[in-house]
């Protein structure tokens, strides 16, 4: 199932205000006809009390209408002409008013899903939405991606309310599902992310998003382990990180060089300072050392490779190089005028 980000009033405080707008009408109404009580004809004939007034209007207003009390003269007449009936579709209105809310809502739905089906593409899945998954979206965004290109798959229910509330559209399902991942459009996806809880799932995940696309979109995979990451590359992923081994390292620097953490961190954490970026080569600088440029180049993606500035092939820029380089990310300072 499919759900869009949504801004909702809280159900209690709609259901009190609908409540509240009901005893308002129903005061009012019995005010008008309290104010012409001798207009009104009772079957009783003892006259219209204050407890008779009640009654009518609740009668008229809920369509009930027994017609033991009726309006007799015409200015009573003309008060339910020009506010009693017009108060009670109001009334009526007011108690059907959930279930107009949930149609509208429905048919709101439909068509944004259909809408959604028809543009959706070049999208990036996220398979999971724990802290890892959480992550990777923050990155996204801060790379300037739109919120609408994202889409997260994921089953646990609280999880899915956490990133619909963030504005994501989300799949709920298992990522190991085929027809979930269909349902996630992954054929025309630009990417997918598999940031679950357990190897033994993304492992699976893997395989799925692999046959459904024949390897035609790139997936990203995280692991725990790093003996598992051979298995998660064998099963379709192109690019597997290894977290436990990843987090381990950062903690041997922290004892061994302290300073490089904040280094690792400044340049993973956008518009703190520096920034890891990369670019097309430009045609001026095919041919030339990329030390020699401007920009703090550190190193090449050729033809889908990584390669370093310290391997010979590294030597020149070529035609259709990536560069990888250190940008300066700090915030722009505040025109003063």
């Amino acid at each position: 199932m499919i759900h869009f980000p949504a801004h909702r009033r809280a159900p209690l405080r709609a259901l009190s205000l609908r409540v509240l707008a009901a005893v308002v009408l129903v005061f009012v109404t019995v005010a008008v006809v309290w104010l012409d009580r001798d207009g009104y004809h009772d079957a009783n004939e003892d006259g219209m009390t204050l407890l008779d007034c009640f009654y009518y209007a609740v009668v008229s207003l809920s369509t009930t209408g027994y017609g033991d009390v009726t309006p007799a003269s015409q200015s009573a007449r003309l008060a339910n002409v020009l506010f009693v009936t017009p108060a009670r579709v109001i009334f009526l209105i007011i108690l059907v008013g959930t279930t107009l809310e949930v149609l509208t809502d429905q048919y709101r739905n439909g068509r944004r899903l259909t809408q959604w089906r028809k543009t959706v593409k070049n999208h990036v899945i996220i398979c999971g939405y724990g802290t890892k998954g959480r992550s990777a979206v923050t990155a996204l965004l801060e790379d300037g991606l739109d919120k609408s290109r994202i889409v997260v798959v994921e089953r646990n229910s609280t999880a899915l309310r956490q990133a619909t509330s963030a504005g994501l559209v989300t799949v709920e399902g298992s990522a190991t599902r085929s027809a979930v991942l269909e349902e996630a459009h992954v054929r025309s996806a630009k990417a997918v992310i598999i940031a679950t809880d357990s190897d033994d799932s993304s492992v699976m995940v893997a395989l799925t998003a692999r046959q459904i696309t024949a390897g035609q979109v790139r997936i990203i995979a995280a692991v725990r382990e790093a003996e598992n990451a051979p298995l998660l590359k064998q099963s379709g992923a192109h690019h597997v990180i290894v977290s436990a081994a990843t987090a381990g390292r950062l903690l041997g620097l922290s004892t061994s060089a302290p300073p490089l953490i904040d280094v690792v961190e400044d340049l993973l954490t956008p518009g703190q300072g520096m920034a890891l970026a990369m670019r097309s080569a430009e045609r001026d600088e095919v041919g030339r050392s990329p030390r020699e440029l401007d920009s703090l180049v550190i190193a090449l993606v050729r033809r889908g490779r990584v390669v370093t500035l310290t391997d010979k092939a590294g030597a020149e820029i070529e035609t259709g190089d990536m560069l990888v380089y250190v940008r300066d990310d700090r915030p722009l300072p505040a025109a003063t005028g």
